[in-house]
């Protein structure tokens, strides 16, 4: 599946809909043409989910050299501007990116750029978290939005919690909308153009057929282990809970639903998750080199 107008030297990205095969694509350029494949997923980033983010496996990781999968703690808190800090040095020349993930915003901030906006103080990302996760939360948030920062209101993701929440913080923190922030925008580490952009564009039936395959066999084959293992320190409010599945899982293990019914709702979520990927890929990577599949 490797294009073939790909050179050998050239900076590669790799997005896609989770399930579509991006870190498939991702190895067989490295193991073809070298390279170091970096991680462009906001949950692969964590070390508590290997199985239940489908990183790549300690197998795969042998076949070519990776970077930023895993290194961080369940508890860590993590933006977009921290992964732009921890990809700039893969992008100095001394050997040739392959950024591959599924978190859009990851690829706009690298190729367009990103302004450095405050971090958000911890007592006001606690009242975040709580507000979101009350019932009715992530309307009330957006209303919110709608009413005093409707400019960043109408740009977001509105289906998106973390999106919503995360501009709702902005504004709290900083008086500013992400909006009026992403005016000042800085130049880009990484211009589009000097990249071999592609993006995996899935067909939905295929891919819901994928997320349910891969899903049962994650549980299967350690997954639930893992939920178990993360059972003591588990807290939805933690960055690494927002794995498509965890709180499902957790659901299970607390002995609220059995797991058949786990394993249902987490892959309504994963389709439902895939979807958003695939609209948002859809309407900004228009200048990506498709792949249709299957």
């Amino acid at each position: 599946m490797i294009p073939r107008d790909l050179s050998a030297d050239q900076p590669v990205l790799i997005a896609g809909p989770t399930a579509s095969g991006k870190s498939a694509l991702a190895l067989e350029i490295a193991e073809t043409q070298g390279g170091v494949i970096v991680n462009a997923d906001a949950l692969q980033v964590f070390e508590n989910w290997r199985v239940l983010s489908a990183r790549p496996s300690e197998e795969d990781e042998a076949r070519a050299p990776h970077a930023l999968y895993g290194h961080l703690p369940y508890d860590t808190q993590y933006s977009v501007g921290h992964w732009l800090r921890d990809v700039a040095p893969y992008l100095d020349g001394s050997m040739r990116p392959i950024i591959v993930g599924g978190t859009g915003l990851y690829f706009s901030a690298l190729t367009d750029g990103l302004v450095d906006i405050p971090a958000t103080p911890s007592e006001i990302r606690a009242e975040a978290d709580a507000r979101r996760l009350a019932e009715d939360g992530h309307a009330g948030l957006l209303a919110e939005l709608d009413a005093e920062d409707p400019v960043t209101a109408q740009k977001i993701d509105r289906a998106n919690p973390m999106r919503v929440q995360r501009a709702w913080e902005v504004l709290r923190t900083t008086g500013r909308g992400i909006a009026a922030w992403q005016a000042e925008t800085p130049p880009p580490l990484l211009p589009l153009g000097s990249t071999y952009p592609i993006v995996l564009d899935a067909d939905r039936d295929w891919l819901g057929t994928r997320i349910a395959r891969r899903f049962e066999t994650m549980v299967h084959g350690g997954a639930l282990a893992e939920a178990e293992a993360n059972l003591p320190n588990w807290n939805p409010a933690h960055p690494s809970s927002k794995a498509i599945g965890a709180p499902e899982l957790m659901a299970y293990l607390h002995g609220t639903c059995d797991l058949e019914a786990a394993i249902e709702a987490a892959t309504i979520s994963t389709r439902q998750f895939a979807k958003r990927q695939r609209t948002w890929f859809r309407a900004r990577m228009k200048a990506y080199h498709k792949i249709s599949l299957p």
